[in-house]
C-alpha cells in the first residue's frame, strides 16, 4: 500500500504551483493497480518535505522486519517513476532501493 499525503502542504498548488498533484495520484494508481492500493491521507506531519509519500511493506516482508519507507520532495515524474518501479519490484524488505531513490527517503516525524 502507498499512502500519499494530501492536506495543507502536500498537494498544495500554493506551495508547489508547478506540480500537477491530481496527475501524480492518477499516475501512481495507474502504475500500481490492481496489485497495490494507493490512498490519500490528511497531514502526515512532514510539511517541510512535501510532497510526502509512504510505502508500506507487504505483510510477509513486515513479518521479516521490513518497515514503512517515507519519501519526501516527491515533486517530479522521475522520482515518482523510481518509486513506482521499486514498489512494483516488491518494495520494502523485498527489493533493493536505488541510490537515486535513497536520496528521496526521509525520516518519519
Amino acid at each position: 500500500m502507498v499512502t500519499v499525503c494530501r492536506d495543507c502542504c502536500c498537494g498544495s498548488l500554493s506551495k508547489h504551483p508547478a506540480v500537477d498533484h491530481d496527475r501524480q495520484l492518477e499516475r501512481l494508481r495507474a502504475a500500481l493497480a490492481p496489485a497495490h492500493q494507493v490512498r490519500t491521507s490528511l497531514c502526515l506531519d512532514a510539511c517541510s518535505q512535501s510532497n510526502v509519500l509512504v510505502v508500506q511493506p507487504a505483510p510477509e516482508a513486515r513479518r521479516r522486519g521490513a518497515r514503512p519507507v517515507w519519501f519526501g520532495l516527491v515533486l517530479d515524474d522521475l522520482v515518482l517513476d523510481d518509486i513506482t518501479a521499486w514498489v512494483a519490484a516488491g518494495g520494502p524488505g523485498r527489493a533493493e532501493m536505488s541510490a537515486m531513490l535513497e536520496l528521496s527517503r526521509i525520516t518519519p516525524p
